[in-house]
């Protein structure tokens, strides 16, 4: 059970409705999560302009939900894990690239380096020296790609947290968490 109301028709704030359709219109439904969120008309905003930017972003989707999968596996957020999951199958990613990428591993070179860098991120709460963003680069990340790298790594702290600190109900078919190798 949520510890915040999953909002509807008659308790969503004045300052979410429009706000929800738009992802009901993208969707074709409203996840628990924006239900959640929704609470705060402010923090829906934030959630849904940053998932916005970032899916018209240079990494393109499929690179944006492996990313998601590795922090929300890393975060312990089964939410996260099992919405991303979907959304990376939707994005053309097969079962084992996304069970691969949430713990951290991609039979492509240049995603692996991509998901290094963004568990490194996760575990060292934004730490990252100068050759861990060599290594970005040498995979050929150039700066706009690993400045947006750091965004979904940020973006997804924000919706992990919302869902593990509020225990927002699953909505997506379930995906076991996995141990890092």
């Amino acid at each position: 059970m949520s510890r915040v109301p999953l909002v509807n028709g008659s308790t969503i704030p004045a300052g979410s409705k429009a706000r929800l359709d738009e992802i009901h219109g993208a969707f074709g439904t409203t996840p628990n999560m924006f239900w959640a969120v929704a609470n705060s008309p402010a923090a829906l905003a934030s959630m849904w302009a940053s998932f916005g930017a970032l899916g018209g972003g240079v990494l393109g989707a499929r690179l944006g939900e492996q990313i998601a999968v590795a922090v929300a596996n890393r975060n312990g957020c089964e939410y996260c894990l099992a919405a991303h999951t979907a959304l990376g199958r939707k994005a053309g990613a097969g079962a084992e690239e996304m069970a691969a990428a949430q713990v951290g591993h991609s039979s492509d070179p240049k995603t692996a380096a991509a998901l290094r860098f963004a568990l490194k991120l996760v575990d060292e709460r934004g730490r990252a020296d100068d050759a861990d963003v060599r290594a970005l680069r040498a995979a050929g990340f150039d700066d706009e790609q690993i400045v947006e790298i750091v965004a979904h790594v940020t973006l997804n702290l924000f919706t992990n947290y919302v869902n593990v600190a509020l225990a927002v109900p699953v909505d997506f078919p379930s995906v076991p968490l996995r141990a890092a190798a």
